[in-house]
């Protein structure tokens, strides 16, 4: 992983340094809020519902043990003792008081961590496909580029005040396990034709009010030129995006806006205006970085059946949450925050302490958070599995669901968000409770569920399989239902199925649903594509057979 140099420390503990002091002029009735509010959102802190929310960057998803533990003390020193991981791959505190933030960030810096462009209208962390670097169906490890394009926009002068926020994801793989396809901009990497890595470029995605899939603007761009083509594209957005509304301030209202081709023209016109004075990524600086990301000083393993002879929770627990590893003898385990009973993606301090010890004894020091609000061990040996699961287990991260229908994605809605119209993790829980016979599950197969409690999509529920969106009716919280969404290769947006839904009917609607599926269904197929084959008639027949259409 990157690890810092002086000039990288000496920046992050200056602007600790910046935020104590503009913290206490604030608490002292020096700066009023609206003074001290972009300075805030440029640290990462939100004032939500209840208490100020910090968002802690982690870039493209990577943590080192030591990282993970020190945000295990922070969470239990300065919070309530636990975290919230989150489909940007980032981790949330949710309880911190605002005094303490300096505090935070400073103890953030002795770990090479800050919260630094986690909020305003900037270029956010930049994301990645988590099995990145060890999966077998990789063009090329995305981190580097990664890396490089977090040091580039890291307080760009000309990036730093854009029209809205900004969200940069880059996947080396066919399927996409970093939605690229719904961020402002996803990067492909692709090779050309005698074989020189480069990215298509798809630009305009996003979620939210009017989601949108990503477009592609470029086919293929050579790497040298990837800031260069960055810069055209923001500069495009920065001189056109609307600043007038905020519903209307994504780069995806102006690509529709101007039509792709319109937009295209523009961006490679600014391109080919200063691509001759642009200084181009030098194959050096990749190599420097690339280096930072070398594959381990893996042993020669040969592959077996680490499941032979095992229990059979053993054998679930592999097949579900383990995949297979570019490197004989590996595999990579899932750590499992969505264990029944459990808000998805939260994690006390004990659990991340134990994950942090386990990952050094047996996957390198090294730690990922997915898109999907759970974490990932990439590098376990297979004779170290039955360990892992044990250990995994004692701390309720084990849970067999990885893939499955209660491994749902779920943002913390109306309990702490003070943007959210409805609550999340109440229905959740009731989701969890109605599906929690693990043989059923398993016969169910590939079921994806997002969940949002408010139009902005931070649970992304508009590419959910089933997509679930909260609404406030005359003060009562509703469910909006969607289905057909996708965002891992073949990118859709889910349709609206008719009315929402009462709190207490969103399970029992959805198991409704799952058992047309379940008697439609051909051999092998999976949820989506029997919805896909079929369409949505029966589905939406069966969510309102017993209830009474909402108004």
């Amino acid at each position: 992983m990157y690890r810092y140099d002086e000039l990288d420390q000496a920046f992050v503990d200056q602007r600790v340094a910046e935020f104590r002091d503009q913290t206490r002029r604030h608490l002292a009735g020096q700066l009023s809020e609206d003074e001290f509010r972009p300075l805030r959102l440029r640290n990462g802190l939100y004032i939500q519902r209840h208490a100020p929310m910090l968002r802690i960057a982690i870039p493209y998803g990577l943590l080192a043990s030591r990282q993970l533990a020190k945000l295990a003390d922070i969470a239990r020193r300065y919070d309530r003792g636990y975290g919230h991981f989150t489909t940007r791959q980032n981790l949330q505190l949710n309880w911190p008081n605002l005094a303490d933030v300096p505090d935070i960030l400073a103890e953030l810096a002795t770990v090479q961590m800050h919260a630094i462009q986690t909020s305003g209208n900037c270029v956010r962390n930049v994301t990645a496909d988590h099995l990145a670097g060890i999966a077998r169906d990789e063009i090329d490890d995305p981190r580097p580029y990664c890396e490089i394009i977090r040091q580039w926009a890291t307080l760009h002068p000309e990036f730093t005040y854009l029209p809205r926020k900004f969200k940069i994801a880059v996947t080396g793989s066919p399927e996409d396990r970093a939605a690229s396809e719904v961020h402002d901009i996803g990067l492909h990497l692709a090779r050309d034709a005698q074989g020189n890595i480069g990215f298509t470029v798809l630009v305009g995605g996003g979620l939210g009010r009017s989601p949108a899939i990503g477009q592609v603007i470029r086919d293929f761009l050579p790497l040298a030129d990837l800031l260069s083509y960055l810069e055209a594209i923001l500069r495009v957005y920065n001189r056109h995006g609307r600043r007038d509304n905020l519903n209307k301030a994504r780069i995806k209202v102006l690509v529709k806006t101007l039509g792709i081709g319109r937009f295209r023209e523009q961006v490679e016109a600014g391109w080919q205006l200063a691509r001759a004075s642009a200084a181009r990524l030098p194959a050096s600086e990749v190599e420097r970085v690339r280096g930072f990301f070398r594959p381990q000083p893996y042993e020669a393993l040969p592959d077996f059946d680490a499941t032979a002879g095992r229990a059979p929770a053993f054998q679930a627990w592999y097949r579900y949450n383990t995949r297979p590893h570019r490197v004989s003898g590996y595999r990579a385990v899932f750590v499992s925050l969505k264990a029944h009973g459990q808000n998805p993606g939260d994690m006390s301090s004990e659990q991340m302490e134990a994950v942090a010890a386990l990952a050094e004894r047996v996957s390198f020091g090294l730690i990922r958070t997915t898109h999907n609000q759970n974490l990932l061990l990439a590098d376990v040996r297979q004779a170290d599995l039955h360990e892992v699961w044990l250990e995994l287990q004692r701390h309720q991260l084990a849970m067999p669901n990885i893939g499955t229908l209660t491994d749902m994605i779920a943002c913390p809605g109306l309990d702490f968000c003070s943007l959210a119209n409805a609550g999340t993790l109440g229905v959740a829980k009731q989701i969890q409770e109605r599906f929690d016979d693990l043989d059923y599950l398993y016969d169910l197969g590939d079921i994806e569920i997002k969940m949002s409690g408010c139009m902005n999509a931070c649970g992304h529920h508009h590419v959910g399989h089933i997509g679930i969106l909260g609404v406030d009716k005359h003060g009562e919280e509703w469910y909006q239902i969607t289905l057909g969404g996708s965002a891992n290769g073949f990118t859709a947006l889910g349709e609206v199925i008719g009315p929402s839904v009462p709190k207490n009917e969103v399970a029992a609607t959805i198991e409704r649903m799952v058992e047309v599926y379940r008697a439609l269904r051909a051999e092998g197929e999976r949820f989506i594509d029997t919805l896909r084959r079929v369409g949505l008639g029966p589905f939406r027949e069966s969510a309102y057979a017993t209830h009474p259409a909402a108004a």
